[in-house]
């Protein structure tokens, strides 16, 4: 049977492994064993040097990278990360788990991109393994490991209220008796036998619960912990002073992690004559009349729209997605700014700017409206952008030419570049390209190199 460690890295037995360990300038030093357990994977790829770890660092490393590859790479080889779905680098996988986790508390904030990564890599890799595990030997250590965490003979719902709030896990996803979980079949056919005409209480166990929903819970439960214990090692770091070598572990992730998401990064689209709706810094001269006179200011009666709906779309937009229509995924602000830098030095102040150009300034008699600002961009019904509200809201899409002269018709003055436009964002990129065309941009204002998204 495999170690508890394999799916569950924080148990007592991984803390063990880890404190098994030398120092942590070990990390960095090249691991014979370690290379023979890949070498010696079955159908692992040896010929790429860039997925064989040669240190512990590399392995750690390559757990976020197979992550980042395993979700977008469409040509993905699975062969090229065999490694971790060999039980025996259990021992080494669960260290890099621990400096991983290490390096990402000491270097990335509380709800950053990289706290999100790794979480959601430990929870598919769990996934993984586990598919990849025989059966029998599935059963048994899943159920070790909820019986570590449960009590099997009443299990409060609310135990998992944090997963139901973090919608990691749905309560449609449990069966409840009298506010308890029930997961043992036993307990099943007990409580439920009777209520199945015709059925037998046995099958409807397997299709409402068996190993599925405890499988499910289990890996629910282990990301959560994992997000747990970032925090953990962070609320100690104001007392506590992080290793040089996990420090340089941090650092060596930033690298990895922008260089690798950089492969994928699809947020442009085409724009047919126009060439590539780039990325880049906002060109207020290359804004269509509606949105001028928007941030100009707007008299009291469609204030409220103009600022919320239409420009807090179209300047989120414009700055970090500009061709969001020519994409067919789902996006959020941090998927584009990272740590949020753009949009609160850049596009924020830019909103605030064109409400406090209106008659009278938007925020004087209604200072709820931020709040809803602040929704339209993703972060939910919160007066300030954080990364850990995100989602709670969708990033609200730009109006259309049409929506906006049905609602808002005193802002649409029309000009002649507003022949053929259906949409700001598209008169936009169109302008921005007939300046560049004329030589009235200078390159440093059209558009920013990909280390300052």
């Amino acid at each position: 049977m495999a170690l508890v460690s394999y799916i569950n890295p924080l148990s007592e037995e991984g803390r063990n492994i880890v404190r098994g360990l030398g120092g942590l300038e070990e990390i960095f030093n090249h691991n014979d064993a370690l290379m023979d357990i890949v070498i010696h994977t079955n159908r692992q790829t040896i010929s790429n040097q860039e997925v064989v770890p040669d240190t512990l660092v590399d392995l750690a490393i390559n757990r976020i990278k197979w992550y980042i590859e395993r979700k977008n790479n469409k040509e993905f080889n699975p062969n090229d990360y065999n490694y971790f779905f060999n039980e025996r680098i259990v021992e080494f996988d669960t260290i890099a788990y621990h400096i991983l986790a290490q390096a990402i508390a000491s270097k990335f904030r509380p709800g950053s991109r990289e706290v999100k990564l790794f979480v959601e890599s430990q929870g598919l890799m769990i996934e993984d393994r586990l598919i990849k595990m025989q059966l029998s030997e599935k059963k048994e250590i899943v159920d070790e490991i909820l019986n570590d965490f449960l009590i099997q003979d009443g299990i409060e719902w609310s135990f998992l209220k944090d997963l139901v709030a973090t919608k990691k896990l749905s309560l449609t996803d449990l069966v409840l008796q009298n506010g308890e979980i029930v997961l043992d079949k036993e307990e099943f056919v007990y409580s439920f036998g009777d209520k199945f005409s015709g059925r037998v209480p046995e099958r409807v166990y397997d299709i409402l619960i068996g190993d599925n929903l405890r499988e499910l819970i289990l890996t629910k439960l282990l990301m959560q912990k994992t997000e747990d214990y970032i925090k953990s090692i962070q609320d100690k770091l104001a007392i506590v002073e992080m290793h040089p070598s996990i420090v340089e572990l941090g650092e060596m992730l930033d690298e990895a992690i922008d260089e690798t998401l950089s492969e994928y990064s699809t947020y442009y689209a085409s724009g047919g004559s126009y060439g590539n709706m780039e990325i880049g810094k906002l060109i207020r001269e290359a804004f269509p009349p509606c949105i001028a006179n928007t941030v100009a200011g707007v008299s009291s009666g469609g204030r409220n729209d103009a600022i919320v709906l239409l420009l807090t779309s179209f300047v989120s937009y414009a700055r970090l997605y500009p061709g969001i229509f020519g994409s067919d995924r789902t996006v959020k602000v941090s998927d584009i700014d990272t740590n949020l830098n753009i949009t609160l030095n850049e596009i924020l102040p830019l909103i605030f700017e064109a409400a406090d150009n209106c008659t009278p300034p938007l925020f004087e008699d209604q200072p709820q409206e931020k709040i809803n600002i602040i929704s339209k961009l993703g972060f939910g019904m919160h007066e300030e952008v954080s990364l850990e509200n995100e989602g709670e809201t969708k990033w609200y899409t730009p109006m259309s030419c049409e929506k906006i002269k049905m609602h808002l018709p005193q802002l649409c003055k029309e000009n002649k570049d507003c022949a053929k436009i259906n949409n700001p964002l598209s008169y936009y990129s169109r302008k921005k390209w007939i300046m560049s065309k004329n030589g009235e941009l200078n390159n440093d204002s059209i558009e920013e190199s990909s280390s300052n998204q």
